[in-house]
């Protein structure tokens, strides 16, 4: 068995425990570990700025953990759906329903868990309604909380042990690979129409690496 081979089937690194959708590159210049770190947001078009948390969480309890930091948000939310499936790192496809309760959101997650949770080319972020308050669910498989007020989302995290770390590094900081198949790319479709979602358009994203 080839170095890479042995390198991409590795899942565990210490305690943390990755999902299939993602993995460091050979390299191993950052060593994958649970934490979360709490910064500011700049927009590069508007200039304004934002609290935000990033966290990376074991796969073991990062399912549970994601539905737990949608309650905050509110009954009723709105969702955008994204999509990288066509091979293009530069840019992605969103999907967006808006007004949907929570709680039939979460049903929808919980159906299609093994696609949010394993699949390097799809991301779900969550908006409230009437304020600024977002929480994305990235390809990495990381959180990233946006909003003025994240005590809540900081007590959710505690409650799961996740220790905080501003000098966590996260997976997507450097070379890393992304994981997908060709069914994933289907039940994107189908948790799309599911969801009610509108058709996708293009919007840039920042450049990634190539999956393996």
């Amino acid at each position: 068995m080839s170095s890479i081979t042995t390198h991409l089937r590795r899942n565990q690194y210490g305690n943390f425990r990755l999902t299939d959708a993602i993995r460091p590159g050979p390299g191993l210049s950052i060593f994958p570990a649970e934490g979360y770190r709490v910064g500011m947001y700049r927009d590069s078009y508007t200039g304004k700025t934002l609290p935000m948390l990033s966290a990376a969480i074991s796969a073991e309890k990062i399912f549970d953990l994601f539905l737990e930091l949608i309650v905050p948000l509110g009954t009723t939310v709105h969702v955008i759906l994204e999509s990288s499936h066509d091979g293009s790192r530069d840019s992605v496809r969103c999907c967006r329903r808006t007004d949907i309760d929570t709680p039939v959101l979460s049903s929808y997650c919980w159906e299609f868990e093994n696609l949010l949770l394993n699949d390097g080319c799809t991301a779900l972020s969550v908006l409230a309604d009437r304020k600024r308050l977002e929480v994305q669910f990235d390809e990495h498989k990381l959180f990233h909380v946006y909003g003025k007020r994240l005590k809540p989302f900081e007590k959710i995290l505690e409650n799961y042990g996740i220790p905080l770390n501003n000098e966590l590094k996260l997976i997507c900081e450097d070379e890393h690979l992304h994981h997908s198949t060709v069914r994933f790319q289907d039940e994107f479709q189908q948790l799309a129409e599911r969801l009610g979602a509108e058709l996708p358009s293009r919007v840039l994203s920042d450049s990634d690496d190539n999956g393996w």
